[in-house]
Parts: structure tokens; sequence; C-alpha cells
């Protein structure tokens, strides 16, 4: 019986009670998670009785409690604490749950449905590597593609690669200018960096241009708007864009060097993509859009010829859709794209927006506009919005060069956990590709789950040697933990050959509290995936699997499983032991962590 389904029982036999004991109908029972300090496995809240049941809450919840443990055969127990009525159920529930559960490997993922979600993430400009900021978009979007997938509908995970615009420009003609036709194989750089010096260059190259403007006497603004550089790149997007034919050539040239390294990025990091959309294919898309809305009164033309929206009745401002000129701004083409997607995936019903919180007043607009031209589907829009990523070190400004390369900081990460784990000493048995293979799972999994395990929206300060520790809420605790439990898999293996939790005879079986505590936070997880899901937070998932592993240490010190006092308990310890091991690798692939079988 499930959480869900247990509940339902309960909930019925209370009304029965209500009924029975005060001459009332309850409508629905409100249940809670009994607090440490207190006996119980479940609790219900008294309070919302009151209004149909007079009385003292407390004298109402032992008249509850003791029909239920007369009419109910899974509670065992109850006590009160004032308005609270606390249920211990029986270790036949428990038992019967874990026994039911066939395969733990595939425990609380839901077969998929028809409704399907598009999961937009990452994002990137062609112009620079990907970065830390990157990092934080990237795992975001992909662990919550997994997560939806998990709770039973179809996803599919996609991009768009912002690959025109000034900032292209502006690498493209620093590398004309400076590169001296150097290329990713001449260098030895990934094609994604080499094209991201050339946005530094003309960056460092403009301010020389700027103060040299500035010295002849004109002021700040006039030689920025000035300065023969960035005049050149406006020119080079203007070419760009009537498609002049050695402009395009360039300018398909160098994104396909950075095409080349954002692959090589996103296999280290371990996610992909179903589908691509690009700027350079969507920026005219949403003009007919517009056009529609305009003879259907959602948008409305001034004087100068430019198109707007008027969301003021709904707290928002005015919002321009088309300039005077005629040509599109960003909400244009976002309005385009989203109804573009719409025709090509007709089975996806909602869609993901992966995107920082700078962000959020552009997606309020945007999914406002949307409902209004119609879109059954634009009630379904979710803006992910989540907080930047900052350094001990300051801010991060890809112009200047200061930002953390993505690449470099994995490589950082497997050096990091390369040295902790020599300091701790526990790999000498490991010849040198394994150690390398268990530097970088370390090393990605201390970065992934120190990103995840914080909700979304809050701002993080990343210090990768605090995410690598072993101890405390970290993803390598939680891989070690992973790691010794296959350890203590392979001695029961040794001992008394492959058993399944088919084999276990539970009869009249009597659980230690420790056991009790575990299975009760395993049979959670369906729960945690639905609600992750529904919230589109990985760290439900990342904080579930810290208190799991922190129930299963706390198991695994206070009673022995290979030296049980009976066969029996060194069965069931050792199947429960495999079922949180099981658990541990569904619930970190969901966050794109994998975890070594030694450690």
């Amino acid at each position: 019986m499930s959480i869900a389904q247990l509940q339902e029982t309960l909930s019925e036999a209370i009304k029965n009670a209500v009924t029975e004991l005060y001459d009332a109908h309850l409508e629905s029972v409100e249940f809670q998670t009994t607090r440490k300090e207190f006996e119980g496995d479940t609790t219900v809240v008294v309070f919302p009785m009151l209004r149909v049941v007079k009385g003292n809450p407390v004298q109402i919840g032992e008249a509850i409690g003791t029909y239920l443990v007369e009419h109910v055969d899974e509670v065992e127990r109850f006590n009160v604490v004032k308005g609270f009525l606390n249920l211990v159920l029986s270790d036949a529930y428990f038992l019967s749950f874990f026994k039911n559960v066939a395969n733990f490997s595939n425990f609380g993922k839901v077969p998929q449905t028809n409704d399907a979600v598009l999961v937009e993430y990452s994002s990137p400009n062609t112009n620079k590597p990907l970065h830390l900021g990157h990092v934080r978009n990237i795992l975001l979007g992909y662990s919550v593609a997994e997560i939806v997938k998990a709770s039973g509908k179809k996803t599919y995970k996609t991009q768009i690669i912002n690959d025109r615009g000034i900032h292209i420009c502006k690498s493209m003609l620093a590398w004309k200018r400076f590169g001296n036709e150097e290329t990713p194989a001449s260098s030895g750089l990934k094609g994604d960096k080499l094209v991201g010096n050339y946005y530094v260059k003309f960056d460092q190259e403009y301010k020389k241009q700027v103060a040299q403007l500035q010295s002849e006497g004109k002021t700040e603004d006039e030689a920025k708007a000035e300065a023969p550089l960035l005049t050149e790149a406006q020119e080079m997007l203007r070419k760009w864009e009537a498609g002049d034919t050695e402009t395009v050539a360039l300018w398909s040239k160098m994104n396909g060097w950075v095409y080349d390294g954002f692959a090589k990025t996103y296999e280290a990091i371990g996610v992909d993509f179903d589908s691509y959309y690009y700027e350079s294919e969507t920026y005219l898309l949403g003009k007919d859009n517009i056009e529609e809305g305009l003879k259907n009164g959602v948008f409305y033309k001034k004087d100068d010829g430019s198109v707007w929206c008027d969301l003021t009745d709904e707290g928002l401002d005015e919002k321009l859709v088309l300039r005077s000129d005629g040509t599109a701004v960003y909400m244009t083409q976002d309005i385009g794209t989203a109804i573009q997607r719409s025709k090509d995936l007709p089975d996806v019903g909602a869609m993901i927006y992966t995107v920082g919180n700078e962000q959020d007043y552009h997606f309020k607009v945007l999914f406002l506009i949307l409902k209004k031209l119609g879109y059954s589907w634009a009630k379904n829009l979710h803006h992910l919005s989540y907080g930047m990523v900052d350094l001990p070190s300051g801010k991060m400004k890809s112009r200047e060069g200061t930002v953390v390369d993505a690449d470099d900081l994995i490589e950082e990460m497997a050096q990091t956990a390369r040295e902790i784990s020599e300091e701790l000493g526990k790999i000498d048995d490991f010849n040198e590709t394994e150690k390398e293979e268990l530097f970088r799972t370390i090393g990605l999994g201390a970065l992934k789950y120190y990103i995840l395990k914080i909700d979304p929206k809050k701002r993080i300060l990343f210090n990768p040697e605090e995410s690598v520790d072993f101890q405390g809420n970290t993803g390598p605790f939680i891989q070690y933990t992973y790691a010794r439990i296959q350890s203590i898999l392979r001695k029961a293996e040794e001992q008394s050959g492959a058993r399944t939790i088919a084999d276990l005879s539970l009869e009249g079986f009597t659980l230690h509290e420790k056991e009790k505590e575990v299975l009760k936070l395993l049979q959670q997880f369906p729960d945690v995936i639905q609600l992750a899901a529904e919230q589109y937070s990985p760290a439900v998932i990342a904080n579930y699997t810290y208190d799991l592993v922190k129930e299963f240490n706390s198991f695994y010190q206070n009673v022995s499983i290979l030296a049980a006092d009976s066969e029996a308990e060194k069965q069931f310890r050792i199947q429960l032991a495999k079922a949180v091991a099981a658990v541990l690798k569904t619930a970190f692939g969901l966050l794109g962590i994998n975890v070594p079988e030694r450690m």
C-alpha cells in the first residue's frame, strides 16, 4: 500500500469515526509528517475538524485514535499532542510495502503518458565558451527535464542558440583584424574558446580606441559611439543581414568552431538535447503573428507606426512588439518561436524556459501576450527562473575575460577531487585510468549537487573546495555512501550468493526502529519525484537524497548487517541496503550525477 493509498484508507476510517462518534459529516482529512520529537509515522491534524465536531481537540484525537486502532489493521497505536493525532503504523504495513516493490531500480518512476513538455535550457551566445553561469542553467534545465520525465510525462530538451547580433560580429571582426588565419586546429584550442578570446580582444582594442578619442577631446559617449572598431562591427552586422557572401561565410566558419566546442562541453557535463533552434533562423518569426494580433485587437499601432500591447489592466505596462520601421524586437521573435515550437511538436502541452531571474518581467509579458493571442497551451508556460552564481572573487564579465570557463571548472573540480581523495588515501588499489574516471565522477558530482541542492530562485556563492567535502550535505558524501553499500553487497554475495527481495521470508518479522525509518523514507520517493516535478525543483530530489543517506548511515551505525543475529535479519538488511542504493542511483540520475561502484 502506497502513502496515498494509506491516507485514503485512513481518511475513510476517520470520516466514519466522526459520523459514528459525533453524528457529524467530515469533508476531508488533513495529514502531515510526524515531527521528529514525537512517536509516530503519520499525523492527523485535528484542528480543522472542530468546524464540524465541537469539543476538546485532545479528547477528539483520543477518540478517533482508539477507533482507528480497532478498525484499521495498519494502525498499531497512537498518541495525541495538543491537536495532533500521531499514528504508529504496524511493521507488517512497512514490510508489505517493501516486499511488493519487485525492483527498486525502477521505483518511483511513472510510465510516460501522451502529455509532452518542452524544456529549454543552455541557450548560449556563439561569441564565447560556456561559463559557470551557463552551468547552473544547463544543470537545472537537464535535471528538470529528467524529473518531469520520471513523473510520467514525455519530455523534449531544446535550446535556442543566440548566433547573430553585434556581439557575434565583434568576435568576427577581431579575428579578421588580429587572427592571422588562426584556427582551432592550428592553435590547439577548442573552437568556442578561440572565438571567445577574440571577443575579449575586441573589447581590449575598443577600449584603447575610446581612450584615444577621449584624449583628442571627444566626450566618453561620443568616443564610445565613434570608435572605428564599433562602427566596423555595426557595418559587418548590416552586411550579414543583407546576406553578404564573404561575411556570411566567416560567420558560418566561426560559428561552426563554437558548435564543436559546445558539443565537447555538453558531453563532458553529461547533458543532451533533442532539438536546436537558431536565432539566425527565428529572428524574423513573430511578425505575421503581430499582424494577426493587430486585426484581432490584441495589439494597437501608434502614430509613428510602432506596434504595442497594452498590459496595464494586468498590472504591467505597454510593451513594444514592432518598431516604427517595421523591425522586430526580442519579444516579437520569442512570440514567433513559441508558436513555431507548438507547430513543430504538436503533442507539447507545456513549455519550460530555463532563464536567469533578470528576465522575470520579460517572461510575464511573453506568456500574457500568448494567452491574449488565444493559444490554449499558453496557460502551461513556465519560466524556470534562477539566481546568479557568484564566486568568492566576485562577479564574472565575459568581455573582460573574467568568467570561469565551464571546461576549466570541470577540470578544477576533478583536480580538487584528486587532492582530497589522495589525502584520504582510500584509492591505493585503483589503477591510473580508474582513478581519473573516479576523480571526474566525484568532481562533477560535487559541482552538480552543490548547485542543484539549492532552490533555483536563490543566488549561489560557489566554493569548489567546499563542494568536494566528503562530509555533510555534498555530492561526494552521498556517492561515498552508495559506494559503501556496494562494498557491503559484494561481501554479502561472497558469503551467501545473490538474493532478491522475493527470496525473503518476512512472516512475523519485527523491524528495528532504524530499519523502519529507512523504509519510511524509501516509501516517500515516488511522492518526492512528483513534488519535484510540480515545483520544477531538483533541490527537492537532492535534499531527499541527503535525508535518505543520513538515515541509512544511522541504520548502518546502529545495527549490524552482515553479522546480524539471525539469517532472516541479515538477508532483510542486505535487501534493504540494496534498495537504498537503487533509490540513490535513481535520484542522482535525475540530477544528472553518476555514482561510483567503488571509492
